[in-house]
């Protein structure tokens, strides 16, 4: 039986006869997609008419988040189904070499639990939870087949000179070393081994994770992508001030990786039309945490990239964590819904086990929403909570209409923001002196669900004496 840290499988449970037709399962997961940036949730200067159609075709949901508003961190809850005071990672963990902090052997993760339950799983783009030969490579960890990159770092240009395929090294010849220029596109080569992937003949049912690395910058559309915007707006030239790589007009190249991206989605899409095979196929697509901090020449206060919200990347206010969740599945999701369901990318996994008939292990954070995909209710949280060691180190919580935030952790225990997010969705009116039964609630909350961690200590919180109501 596979264990960490509490996790087991539930008791009782049979596996699915392999006489059930168990659904195929693709989760697309893009980079740093903000919730403002696609149409269907408002966007008005990029185009992105495949996710929207996605989103007509589907369910879509409006009060989703990302487990953490950096990369790793949310990566491994997805896997994981753990919240942040609870998972492995808990920040972006550089390593010497290649790659980031690796998942530990044993760890339960989503694709070992469908990989054991008879699933075909394979992995197509980004991983950023250990690097070559490390106990939290793909393979280790529940993938029979994949292709992209280890490390976060590397991810970071689009035309990398190598990439991995089960482990093994893939030189990429014409790209330059430094990743500046090149003749072999990463999302080109990820799109070509997707469609491999899908025309194979599969006897058993397949997961499909597929975590993109578009619109993360650099900014590195390919020509005909880039053509479609060039002129639209008012430019002034990015000279890599903020880090990456330069480019002479920034905005159009931001606006076309991100409806490149959307072509991806699309081409995903009709594959499985054409297969035949869309019918028994769950397609979810969401994001990994919200826009940049306008890093990389991106001008997310151009594009309205939050929808409005408070924060980027790398912040628990609503801007960073709030993202986009798509669902579509003929015939079996409603169409053209909209679902106010709250909920975490740490839900993601008990979700995909409950469809595949496989069982949810004891121990984790996240609810199934599967009730919600079939158009009835789920059960709801008592809470949602983030812990994050970045950016100073930071603390939220959702309870019900209430958000609670705390940062600079490393440093002091600030008192804690309160808002109202039915009143004020943006974040404008710290209410905590008005509501100190809700702080000293939300205190308690936060006390429970911060479990130590040896890789990312919070001492302050660690040595801060117990709360009374009302503190």
């Amino acid at each position: 039986m596979l264990a960490l840290a509490g996790i087991s499988l539930a008791a009782g449970q049979e596996p699915v006869p392999a006489s059930v037709k168990r659904p195929h399962l693709i989760l697309i997961v893009a980079d740093d997609l903000g919730i403002g940036e696609l149409g269907c949730y408002g966007q008005e200067k990029i185009e992105t008419p495949r996710i929207d159609a996605m989103a007509r075709e589907g369910l879509r949901f409006t009060q989703f988040y990302a487990a953490a508003p950096v990369c790793a961190p949310t990566r491994c809850s997805l896997m994981t189904g753990l919240h942040g005071g609870h998972a492995f990672v808990r920040d972006n963990f550089e390593m010497w070499g290649e790659g980031q902090l690796a998942l530990p052997a044993g760890t339960v993760t989503l694709p070992k639990l469908l990989q054991g339950a008879g699933y075909e799983t394979a992995m197509v783009g980004k991983w950023g939870l250990g690097g070559p030969k490390s106990s939290g490579e793909p393979s280790a960890q529940g993938f029979d087949h994949w292709f992209g990159a280890y490390c976060q770092r590397q991810a970071q240009t689009y035309y990398p000179g190598h990439l991995w395929r089960d482990g093994k090294r893939v030189p990429l010849a014409g790209n330059r070393a430094d990743g500046e220029t090149g003749t072999q596109y990463a999302p080109d080569l990820f799109l070509e081994e997707v469609e491999g992937f899908l025309r194979r003949e599969h006897v058993q049912p397949f997961f499909l994770y597929l975590p993109f690395t578009l619109p993360h910058v650099a900014l590195q559309p390919e020509q005909e992508d880039l053509a479609r915007y060039e002129g639209r707006f008012e430019e002034r030239p990015y000279r890599g001030e903020r880090g990456y790589l330069p480019h002479s007009t920034p905005r159009a190249a931001y606006a076309a990786m991100i409806s490149r991206l959307d072509r991806d989605v699309g081409r995903v899409l009709d594959l499985l039309r054409e297969l035949a095979l869309e019918q028994n196929t769950l397609v979810l697509f969401v994001s990994d945490n919200g826009p940049t901090p306008d890093a990389g020449g991106v001008d997310t206060r151009f594009f309205d990239s939050t929808g409005g919200l408070r924060g980027r990347k790398g912040e628990l206010y609503e801007g960073g964590i709030r993202v986009p969740l798509i669902a579509r599945w003929p015939g079996r999701v409603p169409a053209g819904k909209t679902s106010a369901w709250l909920g975490a990318h740490y839900d993601l996994m008990p979700t995909l086990l409950e469809l595949a008939g496989v069982a949810v292990p004891d121990g984790i954070d996240g609810l199934s929403f599967a009730a919600e995909l079939s158009g009835e209710r789920a059960p709801a949280h008592e809470f949602l909570f983030w812990e994050f060691n970045g950016y100073g180190g930071q603390q939220a919580l959702r309870l019900g209409r209430w958000k609670g935030i705390r940062k600079n952790l490393l440093s002091e225990l600030a008192p804690l923001e309160l808002y109202d997010l039915e009143a004020d969705e943006r974040e404008t009116k710290n209410v905590a002196a008005e509501h100190a039964e809700i702080v000293a609630e939300m205190h308690s909350i936060l006390a429970r669900e911060h479990r130590p961690s040896r890789e990312f200590p919070l001492p302050l919180l660690e040595r801060a004496p117990a709360r009374a109501a009302g503190d």
